[in-house]
């Protein structure tokens, strides 16, 4: 049997398409041996392949490379060929490419297939006798009173008669029926579309007629996979957004825990909301320490935070007695406003270590402890190893540890030797994360029969101090410190302490470790977020000795070679402009009165000018030296000078370049290094700094992000969100349409330079809006921010007249959220203290209590807790029924 592909497909000069599938003739999925299409008109291309012997259903999948390196992926990735089709017959396939930013393969996604769109329908085999072509379509967001039909030309086709339309049948991911063609006249045309099986009514797909053409060969099977039905439609709805902690219940102990999030769950269900989404959950526990409440700092990518386990639920009514001493404990906790991270989880390792004593021999021989194991056990091995090793040295910075400093698989084995002293004290760590993994499947599935789905967080670093460090350092660059460039909320930028990715040698071997990190997280989401995507087009790099995000750059970038400077007749001094710039004027203005005092302790001469003492010239012999001083308001002055005072700079010399390439310190127009150039000095490196930022770097990141996020999102199929905020490049609002991906459109945050807000009127439908995220003040916390503003956005985005108000009151929020209850964008999602704060009954009287994180702050202490118990406001009936009453007047319901 011979079987023939052709692809409809309009492609460019330069381009070429290449078919890779489950079978030898196919290059058995590897990509370096894809079968070629060859060219056969403007419309197909073609390809065949010898199956007389095989003997088992093919899968494969298209690609398309092009002369600009870039590699394109066919999004169709359930292309099969059943065994029911191999025939004596020959096979022709006729696909159609399909998009991965066709709108409609977000509705192909697990969160719509299995919980927002089932509409109930099986599957049913196909009736292949004396069949001469199959149609097959696909339409996700069909509901249980409808059908995809087909229609068209010819008796065998009903002659285009809408009262006795062709039903197709379920099969798989498509729509299909079987026909008997052979005694039509060709060419003849066609279309899909929906019969109402209530109205009786059919509603034909837009656009032409699609078209067979002639087929006189009795000796073949024809097979159209026709793409998605040409009828557009939306789906809308609407989320609540909060961390795991921030929940809480009568049931939970201080913090907010997984069985938590059933409660949240039918509050949904009662409020009309479809979503519920959550920070990351892994486990931050680096020393103990309110430190450790930073969710996006996790010792593993993979394990789940220990504070998130139900003790009532663990210990069952066998040993419930152990819960006791601590009840008065537990209530303190839970009326604390606040979560006290560092009480909590010292309670609950104390109850952890009982339990486990009771219940470790009848866990570890279980049957779902043993296939938890077996699926987990390549991360959760080296955790528990990891965590026991934190524990014994009191310190996760492994690099200290006066043994397994070094990974070594067959030492991490030892340790969990059943007979070894150390066996319990590394299996504990096992025995939580089975739990906790059994708890949070609970409530996803507790959430999903609710008609809610879990959208999950996964943050862009892992912490240096982290299991997956110590595990795989080579897939790091530990040498580097990722972080953010400055911008409204963070004017000297941020360091998140993460080092960076090696993303080649992590593309070496599929990106195993990113796949893997998916996976864990299909477990129990249906969606997520990627914590700054932009990090997949590029990553601000900070070096290891500064502490301020402003001594960044990104990587990878294209640098600016001496040689430009000479071309463009800018004069040019390598110490000038890569020396801290300290003059008498640049003193004064950082240091004040203490002028003389920090020449003296921190400064020496250099020629004819000062440099900063050996000892003083990075910012991390500065915060350490400060660390050994008093804390007072005259040294932390003198502190942030000397910060500034390394940071005035214009450019970074690139490493081992001799002086050859450099890099823009960001902002270096407002230093006074800069401002004491020349005019003409000036304007010209202006010129050449806007097009090192803005220019000559675009092509070269979307390359970057072409190696990276068309392989990652292929390994899922779960609904993916960008959080594509802060300095964005040109390329990235392309790449993500490209690819499908969801973007983040906040209402203070415009992407459009010249506007001052953005309008959720003008979100594209592939998109999240919300008016604030954790990393924000809510809306009545921005509303008091700065009065000017707020006038301004009063006046011209609520289209209000008058004074606004200078607080935030319920009917303002209130609007607020309708405004964006009514965008186009496919989700919009709300802070539960955006939602509560259309209802004055509800809220907290002082917005500041609201907030969640401050970014500007790397020490803050993320400790948000619900004022009020989740059993009460599922009992509140006013606000609630308010709520489902907006959401179903927006069409999101």
């Amino acid at each position: 049997m011979t079987i023939h592909f052709y692809l409809k497909f309009k492609t460019q000069p330069g381009q070429q398409l290449f078919i890779t599938g489950s079978c030898e003739s196919l290059g058995n999925l590897n990509t370096t041996k894809a079968l070629p299409l060859q060219y056969f008109n403007d419309e197909l291309w073609h390809t065949s392949i010898n199956a007389a012997a095989i003997n088992e259903a093919i899968t494969y999948s298209y690609f398309l490379t092009s002369d600009t390196q870039k590699t394109l992926l066919d999004a169709e990735m359930n292309r099969t060929i059943p065994t029911e089709y191999f025939t004596n017959k020959a096979l022709i396939i006729i696909d159609t490419w399909n998009h991965a930013g066709y709108i409609d393969n977000a509705f192909d996604t697990l969160p719509f297939k299995e919980v927002l769109l089932n509409n109930g329908k099986k599957n049913t085999p196909l009736k292949l006798a004396n069949a001469t072509h199959i149609f097959k379509i696909k339409c996700p967001l069909l509901q249980a009173n409808e059908s995809v039909c087909l229609l068209g030309q010819g008796d065998a086709l009903n002659n285009w008669d809408i009262e006795n339309p062709i039903i197709l049948t379920k099969n798989n991911e498509w729509y299909a029926t079987a026909l008997n063609l052979s005694k039509v006249n060709f060419p003849v045309t066609y279309k899909y579309g929906i019969y109402n099986t209530t109205t009786k009514t059919v509603n034909l797909e837009e656009g032409s007629n699609r078209t067979i053409y002639t087929d006189q060969n009795k000796g073949r099977l024809v097979l159209f996979n026709d793409g998605f039905l040409r009828l557009q439609r939306f789906f809308k709805g609407a989320g609540v957004a909060i961390p795991v902690f921030s929940l809480k219940s009568k049931s939970s102990f201080g913090i907010g825990e997984f069985n938590d999030i059933k409660l949240l769950a039918d509050w949904a269900k009662k409020t009309g909301l479809k979503l519920i989404q959550l920070l990351p959950v892994n486990d931050s526990s680096v020393d103990y320490t309110f430190k450790d409440s930073y969710p996006y700092s996790a010792i593993s990518a993979f394990a789940l935070h220990p504070a998130y386990i139900n003790l009532e639920g663990l210990a069952g009514k066998t040993n419930a007695g152990i819960l006791k001493p601590y009840l008065q404990i537990q209530q303190q906790l839970n009326n604390k406003n606040v979560v006290d991270y560092v009480e909590v989880v010292k309670h609950k390792r104390a109850i952890l270590n009982q339990l486990y004593t009771l219940q470790k021999e009848a866990t570890f021989n279980s049957d779902g402890y043993k296939k938890w194991f077996a699926a987990n056990e390549y991360w959760a091995k080296p955790y528990a190893a990891f965590c026991y090793c934190r524990d014994k040295y009191k310190t996760a910075e492994f690099s200290t540890w006066k043994a397994n400093a070094v990974y070594n698989e067959a030492e991490v084995a030892k340790l969990l030797q059943p007979k070894a002293k150390t066996f319990d004290d590394v299996a504990i760590h096992l025995y939580i994360q089975y739990y906790l993994h059994v708890q949070l499947q609970q409530a996803t599935a507790y959430a999903h029969k609710q008609g809610v789905i879990l959208k999950g967080d996964i943050p862009i670093g892992i912490s240096r101090n982290s299991c997956d460090a110590w595990v795989a350092p080579a897939l790091y660059n530990m040498a580097m410190q990722a972080g953010a460039p400055p911008d409204a909320f963070a004017v000297k930028g941020q360091n998140w302490g993460f080092p960076t990715y090696n993303w080649a040698l992590m593309q070496q071997n599929g990106f195993k470790w990113w796949r893997n990190r998916f996976e864990q997280m299909r477990n129990y989401f249906d969606a997520f977020r990627i914590d700054h995507i932009l990090g997949f087009f590029r990553i601000w790099s900070i070096p290891l000795d500064a502490i301020e995000g402003i001594l960044g750059y990104f990587v990878p970038a294209i640098p600016i070679h001496v040689n430009e400077f000479n071309e463009k007749g800018i004069w040019f001094d390598n110490y000038r402009y890569t020396a801290p710039f300290i003059n008498e004027h640049t003193l004064y203005e950082y240091f004040g009165e203490q002028v003389a005092y920090v020449k003296a302790h921190f400064l020496e001469p250099s020629g004819d000018s000062l440099k900063l003492q050996a000892a003083f010239n990075t910012q991390v012999k500065v915060e350490n030296y400060f660390k050994t001083q008093p804390q007072n308001k005259t040294n932390k002055g003198i502190k942030i000078g000397l910060f500034n005072l390394i940071s005035n700079v214009i450019l970074f010399e690139v490493p081992n370049s001799n002086g050859q390439q450099f890099h823009f310190r960001i902002t270096c127009q407002n230093t006074t290094s800069f401002k004491n150039l020349g005019t003409d000095t000036q304007q010209q490196l202006e010129a050449l700094y806007n097009n090192y930022f803005y220019i000559r770097q675009d092509d070269f990141w979307s390359k970057e992000a072409w190696n990276k996020l068309p392989a990652l999102k292929r390994a899922t199929n779960m609904l993916i969100c960008g959080e594509d905020l802060g300095m964005v490049p040109n390329c990235v609002p392309d790449v993500m349409s490209n690819l499908g991906l969801l973007t983040l459109e906040i209402q203070r945050m415009p992407k459009d330079p010249k506007r001052q807000f953005f309008h959720p009127a003008d979100a594209p439908y592939l998109s999240v809006v919300t008016p604030s995220t954790h990393d924000m003040s809510t809306i009545r916390g921005w509303w008091e921010e700065d009065p000017a503003l707020t006038q301004t956005f009063f006046n011209k985005e609520l289209g209000q007249y008058g004074t606004a108000p200078a607080y935030c009151e319920p009917w303002v929020n209130k609007q607020i959220v309708m405004q964006h209850l009514y965008s186009p964008a496919m989700w919009c999602i709300f802070q539960l203290q955006d939602w509560l704060g259309t209802y004055g009954k509800l809220r907290l009287e002082n917005p500041n209590n609201e907030r969640i994180n401050i970014p500007a702050n790397p020490n803050h202490y993320w400790q948000y807790k619900m004022h009020l118990n989740l059993e009460d406001l599922l009992l509140a009936d006013n606000v609630n029924e308010d709520i489902l009453q907006m959401i179903n007047n927006c069409g999101r319901g």
